[in-house]
């Protein structure tokens, strides 16, 4: 996995992304599949990075790598009474670089299986579930599933939230 420091051209928030390769971010920027989380502008860029440097020795160089495919539309939970689209990759098996993000992770996570615990998973109906929902033509209730960027896109312009699950680990099974 590749972190590359973002930032969105349009408000100026600088903010982590997190991609399987150079070209898988490429890919996911040509199809306008990365937003800036505070004002959802699709004119995302990469921002100036300090350098990684690789950590030698045997145990790094032996570490097990597991790239991380979780699809897109993957489980997307509810704010209210709606969802998002979770990213193509996962974030749960990346070491955090620092405890606090380590924390915030773990509580994203439990936040995640709450919400699937306890809401109807409506798999891909979910834009249309959550427009019922919010209009009155369904009981009123917290609901997760799958939904593309353009369902979520088209489900703000309505006034409907839409929030993405974290990825879990579970998830990889």
């Amino acid at each position: 996995m590749i972190h590359f420091d973002l930032r969105c051209r349009s408000c100026g928030h600088g903010f982590d992304g997190w991609f399987r390769s150079s070209e898988d971010f490429d890919r996911q920027i040509s199809a306008r599949l990365v937003a800036c989380p505070l004002c959802q502008a699709e004119d995302v860029e990469k921002a100036l990075m300090r350098p990684a440097i690789a950590k030698g020795g045997a145990a790094h160089r032996d570490a097990p790598r597991e790239a991380a495919d979780g699809p897109a539309g993957a489980p997307a939970g509810a704010a209210g009474s709606a969802g998002a689209p979770v990213a193509p990759t996962t974030l749960a098996n990346v070491p955090a670089p620092h405890p606090e993000i380590a924390k915030a992770f773990a509580v994203l996570q439990e936040i995640s299986r709450k919400v699937r615990a306890e809401a109807d998973y409506v798999g891909g109906k979910f834009a249309d579930e959550a427009r019922r929902i919010h209009y009155g033509e369904s009981d009123a209730r917290q609901i997760y599933g799958e939904a593309s960027h353009k369902e979520v896109e088209s489900l703000a312009e309505e006034g409907i939230t839409a929030v993405p699950l974290m990825p879990l680990p579970e998830d990889k099974q």
